[in-house]
């Protein structure tokens, strides 16, 4: 037998007949489903220093188990001493298995050690039913050393789901264990 995610049976045991009952679905397509996570990391200081791009892609791996790429700047900025072309950030696409094992690591192992946390704020939707979440701090999740590394940095979390409005993305990630604020 082939290993599924916990999550990923979850969701196909118990949140899709959830979602159905909550929404009236009349077909199990129809019910939302979570296509892809995005973990992306800006490095603006990168401009002066280039190690500091390798350090960010490095960390990328190591949370999401997968691979992760230098982003390029589009644009010449003069101000930013910026070229078309240079390093800036570096991200990392999930799907699959993998997804499904960073979200149940997100949400039982690093949202738990953040400080004072009381849940994620629900305002990070854009309207399309994907979620946006913002990290001020790499060192919650468990496969940083925090003595290795040289810099405290942020990063964004990006939820691309199939739903179609925001309160059914809302309950798509609720039941996957998203701890949403209580208004």
């Amino acid at each position: 037998m082939a290993y599924v995610a916990r999550l990923k049976q979850e969701y196909q045991d118990k949140i899709v007949s959830a979602l159905t009952e909550e929404f009236g679905y009349k077909n199990v397509m129809q019910v939302p489903k979570l296509t892809k996570i995005v973990i992306s990391k800006g490095v603006g200081a990168a401009v002066a220093d280039k190690k500091l791009i390798d350090h960010a892609v490095e960390e990328l791996t190591k949370i999401s188990g997968q691979k992760a790429i230098q982003t390029m700047s589009k644009k010449d900025v003069a101000s930013f001493k910026l070229r078309k072309g240079m390093p800036i950030g570096a991200k990392v696409t999930l799907r699959g298995e993998q997804m499904y094992e960073f979200l149940d690591r997100l949400v039982t192992s690093a949202l738990p050690r953040v400080r004072d946390f009381s849940g994620i704020k629900a305002n990070g939707f854009d309207g399309r039913g994907n979620y946006n979440l913002g990290i001020t701090e790499q060192i919650i999740f468990p496969e940083i050393d925090i003595d290795k590394i040289n810099k405290i940095s942020g990063m964004d979390i990006t939820f691309v789901t199939s739903a179609e409005t925001d309160k059914e993305a809302k309950s798509l990630l609720t039941e996957l264990g998203l701890p949403f604020k209580k208004n």
